[in-house]
């Protein structure tokens, strides 16, 4: 019994934190939270209506008092108060159970790689409020590398494409560093944003968000498909404001994702011509390993493997890789407090973290 008592102050959970989804590892559980990072709130009462999935369903379908908040852009706090709320909500949901209390956690939390250090205070400010006792904070690819089982501590070049909902992190890693790095805001939320966009230009269309996502999910690619698909696109007439349906193919989202996919496709070769050469024979002999949501689009590691002509594979789930990354540094301190980034956490009694 003191022994499972004690188990509950040592509690320890890893977090992704993302523009899209936020995922929670408990210690010892393994991912108990897989869900997206929307609120939903009372604009009169500043009250919380519902986080999560429960909040998504909402989206686009709520009167003019409630408000669905996402209050991370590009992988950043754009809303204190909410992302505190929702972490709490995610953190009170796995302890819900605990005896009499409820822990207050070793928190590792994946960020993105410019985060500044106001950011990342916001960040550690964030998940202490919510109730965390101590917070490290890891660079997002190190976190992606870790969970996708990269030797990130060997002097070999490693190289992985994370690519979430808001940002686009490329970087290159060698004795738990990261050597050379671009970050660019297109993702998986630009690629919704470009079928909306192309609705709206090709067909006078008005899109929801969660329909552009699902026709990205469903036909969406980056490369011909094996065989073309179709499927029907829903949503508002520009014109007549009246409700249309039109049938789309997979080659003419292709043709609204472009711009986004050559993009991600220029900075990969732009990160590889800034790697030194050791690094990338590595890299060229192992491949480029492809991690997040936006990695399980169709053919988009194909286009990268023939434009850097270099071998590109997705990980396995890569839509855990940062969270499961963070779960293992929870069983690996000493690894995680050699990558673990600066903290600007400090008070009168000591440390709150990091430093």
């Amino acid at each position: 019994m003191f022994m499972r008592l004690l188990g509950k102050f040592n509690a320890a959970l890893g977090i992704d934190l993302g523009t899209a989804n936020t995922l929670v590892y408990c210690k010892d559980k393994g991912i108990l939270i897989n869900e997206p990072s929307v609120v939903s709130l009372n604009v009169k009462t500043g009250q919380i209506l519902a986080v999560g999935n429960a909040a998504k369903e909402m989206v686009g379908k709520t009167p003019a008092h409630i408000a669905t908040v996402r209050p991370l852009v590009s992988g950043i706090i754009s809303d204190f108060e909410v992302t505190e709320k929702m972490l709490r909500y995610f953190i009170e949901k796995i302890y819900k159970d605990s005896w009499l209390f409820t822990p207050r956690p070793t928190v590792v939390v994946g960020v993105p790689l410019d985060l500044t250090e106001v950011e990342r205070k916001a960040v550690e400010d964030a998940a202490l409020n919510a109730g965390a006792r101590e917070v490290y904070l890891i660079e997002e690819p190190m976190a992606a590398a870790i969970g996708a089982r990269l030797p990130i501590s060997e002097p070999i070049g490693n190289m992985i494409v994370d690519i979430g909902g808001g940002t686009t992190e490329i970087a290159v890693i060698s004795l738990s560093g990261v050597v050379t790095w671009k970050s660019l805001p297109i993702a998986g939320d630009a690629f919704n944003k470009n079928i909306v966009q192309f609705a709206r230009d090709k067909f006078n269309l008005v899109l929801g968000e969660r329909v552009a996502e699902n026709i990205k999910m469903r036909i969406g690619s980056a490369d011909e498909l094996p065989e073309p698909v179709t499927m029907e696109m829903r949503g508002r007439d520009m014109i007549t404001g009246l409700p249309k349906e039109i049938a789309v193919t997979d080659a003419q989202i292709r043709e609204a994702l472009a711009r986004s996919v050559r993009t991600i496709v220029e900075n990969v070769k732009s990160a590889l011509e800034m790697t030194p050469p050791e690094l990338v024979a590595d890299i060229y002999e192992r491949g480029i390993v492809m991690t997040g949501g936006g990695a399980m689009l169709k053919g988009l590691d194909s286009v990268i493997s023939r434009v850097a002509e270099i071998p590109v594979r997705v990980a396995d789930d890569p839509l855990t890789c940062v969270v499961r990354g963070t779960g293992i540094l929870l069983e690996n301190f000493e690894l995680l407090k050699d990558i673990a980034l600066p903290s600007s956490q400090e008070t009168g009694h000591g440390k709150r973290g990091r430093r």
